[in-house]
């Protein structure tokens, strides 16, 4: 799943972050588990986080010494919400391949 449209014009790491974390939102991600998704080094991914989390587009949890991020309620795509379809053919298949 995508994050809305209207949080996509951002930064390509802001929005793979995003849309990592839609995919899980009711459990959310560690930061390691975003490394594992998001293809960029830890420290652009932390730059990412900040910025993500300075304009209130995720929160960050923690239980029992497990820091949890999870997607705002805002950025989650309702369920009967039709697909973002404005997605380029090189999206699609970077999207496929996992690159």
């Amino acid at each position: 799943m995508r994050a809305r449209r209207e949080f996509r014009k951002r930064k390509d790491i802001d929005v793979a972050i995003l849309d990592a974390l839609v995919d899980r939102a009711s459990e959310g991600m560690t930061v390691y588990e975003l490394r594992a998704v998001v293809d960029a080094d830890i420290d652009a991914i932390g730059e990412a986080l900040d910025r993500l989390k300075s304009d209130s587009l995720i929160t960050v949890e923690g239980e029992d010494d497990r820091v949890r991020i999870m997607p705002a309620d805002r950025v989650v795509p309702d369920p009967g919400e039709a697909p973002d379809d404005d997605q380029s053919l090189f999206e699609r298949l970077r999207s496929r391949l996992g690159l």
